[in-house]
């Protein structure tokens, strides 16, 4: 899409758009389902909004082709119709949910595969998992490619990093108001980004300035030990240890999404506010209701999209307007 640096004398908003790890069907399927989500949420919960919506620049950092590549190189396999026919599904399963009030408890207790048992073990694990962290081994065996991005030999995180950090920058340079939304570990090649963009020399006196107007993270695993070691800037003090380009930052959170098991990230990065690198980090808790394959999914970016928390939060900064509070019925 192109982009305006004014409209009627108005700064020009973009959305741009980051996914997750694993298999990814084409970027232009991605990118229809991310707005689909996103355009039922708005017209379900903010419908004033949906006209600016509409005209709204979007644009999706798609880096599936390098995940695909990788993945199918390590022996997994992926059957692209079958994935995009159950996100189809999935989606429209999510459409008939035509009240804010359904997305709460009592639904999601009823989702499929979701049992006593499991419940149970989910109740044990938390308080674990947070504690000690996503181990390496969990991490190669449940996200290899992940594993991939933070191995010190080969190009595999630069081509990732690559993908996202060229549409921010370009968006920056047109000096747009933006809103970055990035899902799962996403978020983690995004903070990487935005670390660059704000201490490393190729990269900072160009951009370290330039703000974020908003920074919204889906079933982010930023708060997990072991990831936030990894993170560009980690050893560092100080300024240098965090990125200085947000302005905003909210971060959504669904029950059993162990991608995001420590769930709140406003503590772990309250150093930024601190030294006012962040004008704010507010965290949302939230039952993600996607059915993939015929069981529960909480980290379905599907279904994250589709709530009402991130619908209120999208049309908040269409509206350039500041948060109202929780809407009554989710939890």
């Amino acid at each position: 899409m192109t982009a305006m640096k004014q409209v009627s004398g108005m700064q020009c908003n973009r959305l741009i758009l980051v996914h997750g790890r694993d298999f990814k069907p084409s970027a232009t399927q991605l990118m229809d389902f991310n707005v689909a989500a996103l355009t039922a949420a708005l017209e379900r919960d903010r419908p004033e909004v949906l006209d600016r919506f509409h005209t709204l620049d979007k644009q999706l950092c798609y880096y599936g082709d390098c995940n695909n590549q990788f993945l199918a190189g390590a022996g997994k396999h992926y059957d692209e119709s079958l994935d995009v026919g159950d996100r189809r599904n999935a989606l429209l399963k999510l459409k008939s949910l035509v009240k804010t009030k359904h997305f709460g408890v009592t639904r999601y207790d009823r989702l499929p595969g979701k049992t006593a048992m499991a419940e149970f073990a989910a109740d044990v694990a938390a308080p674990l998992l947070g504690s000690i962290g996503l181990s390496k081994a969990l991490i190669s065996k449940v996200a290899p490619d992940l594993a991939e991005y933070w191995k010190d030999n080969g190009d595999f995180a630069s081509k990732l990093r690559s993908r996202v950090r060229q549409p921010i920058i370009e968006a920056m340079d047109r000096e747009e108001r933006i809103l970055l939304i990035a899902h799962g570990t996403g978020s983690i090649i995004t903070y990487d980004v935005l670390w660059q963009l704000s201490h490393d020399a190729e990269y900072a006196d160009r951009y370290s300035e330039k703000k974020i107007d908003t920074w919204l993270t889906l079933g982010s695993p930023l708060g997990d030990s072991m990831v936030r070691r990894r993170l560009l800037g980690a050893g560092n003090k100080g300024r240098t240890r965090f990125p200085t380009n947000v302005m905003t930052w909210y971060n959504v959170s669904a029950e059993d999404d162990y991608m995001c098991h420590d769930s709140t990230l406003s503590d772990d990065y309250k150093a930024m506010l601190k030294q006012r690198q962040v004008s704010s980090i507010r965290d949302h808790r939230i039952y993600n209701l996607t059915v993939r394959y015929g069981k529960s999914n909480p980290h379905s970016s599907v279904g994250y999209l589709m709530h009402p928390r991130t619908a209120q939060i999208v049309a908040d900064w269409i509206a350039n307007q500041a948060p109202a509070r929780e809407p009554t019925g989710i939890l």
